[in-house]
């Protein structure tokens, strides 16, 4: 049976470094779980590898979007499907490594692909209340259920945050059995999420800022917009990049707007422990014996 290493963990706890190190010893190409790295031009926010290592070890899924178009989960699992299907004929082993938990989660647990109809009276309703309340207190409904989702989407992009609530909430209205589709059912998994001491990640992330702010993030973000990105699209929802917005329209200083990023990055970090919790199969672990549990999977002919 093939083999696939899943890696995935906090934001800043060192599983990209660690993919590499990994593909590098086991012959493996990496393949990107992550929502916004999938997008050109948005390179230094999402903390891409270079070209370099990218040229060096096989990368899948990465600059496969143009900022200005939608991307979802159903999406991904095709794409990686895909992938997977061409690193294994390649004769290497494919790593998934990445931190949208929601990606994961539909890789490890399987996903429900569109087996729930629309439901035009729940569609109704919510556009009334969008109307009435405003697209905010919409995207909190959905929140509620699945933070995960709300964060992959814009308050604004009303269309969109109601069908990721009707796809919540309208399996007992449509009466219908949840059929999930799992792409990973034939293969060998080994899943592991990086975690580390709160501080430690926190300073990390801080850091990370940082150097995405010497590296250019300000004059990254000014070109996307430049060529046309705005704050409701998909991409620009996303951390290190819609903080800009209120900067550019001159609400904001600098200072501010880099705060702004570290705290959300923080807040978000939170966020994605509560949600890989919540990830069946999965084994938390730190870098040194993610490593040890690597080599043993990989060793292991019996499996």
């Amino acid at each position: 049976m093939n083999k696939i290493i899943i890696i995935t963990g906090l934001t800043a706890s060192g599983k990209s470094n660690l993919a590499i190190k990994t593909a590098e010893k086991y012959n493996g190409a990496i393949i990107s779980a992550d929502s916004v790295q999938i997008y050109k031009g948005l390179d230094i926010g999402s903390a891409k590898e270079s070209i370099n290592i990218r040229n060096k070890i096989p990368h899948y899924l990465i600059d496969i979007k143009n900022f200005n178009e939608d991307y979802d989960v159903g999406q991904f699992l095709n794409d990686c499907k895909f992938s997977i299907e061409n690193i294994i004929s390649n004769g290497q082993i494919p790593i998934i490594v990445g931190g949208t938990g929601l990606y994961i989660k539909a890789l490890i647990e399987g996903y429900s692909l569109g087996n729930i109809k629309s439901n035009s009276k729940f569609r109704e309703k919510y556009k009334k209340i969008a109307k009435e309340k405003g697209n905010e207190f919409v995207w909190n409904e959905l929140y509620k259920l699945n933070p995960e989702k709300a964060n992959s989407v814009h308050p604004n992009n009303v269309n969109r945050v109601i069908r990721y609530l009707e796809l919540e909430l309208c399996e007992d209205i449509n009466n219908k059995q949840t059929i999930k589709t799992n792409i990973l059912n034939n293969y060998d998994l080994l899943c592991l999420a990086i975690i580390d001491d709160r501080d430690v990640i926190y300073d990390k992330i801080n850091k990370r800022v940082d150097n995405m702010i010497k590296n250019g993030l300000e004059q990254e973000v000014s070109n996307l917009i430049k060529h046309g990105a705005t704050r409701d699209m998909h991409s620009m929802n996303s951390i290190g990049y819609k903080e800009w917005f209120d900067y550019f329209d001159g609400k904001q200083d600098l200072n501010s707007t880099i705060n702004l990023i570290k705290q959300h990055s923080r807040n978000y970090c939170k966020r994605q422990l509560t949600f890989l919790k919540t990830i069946k199969n999965l084994t938390f672990t730190s870098i040194v014996d993610a490593e040890k549990l690597i080599k043993e999977f990989m060793n292991d002919r019996n499996r």
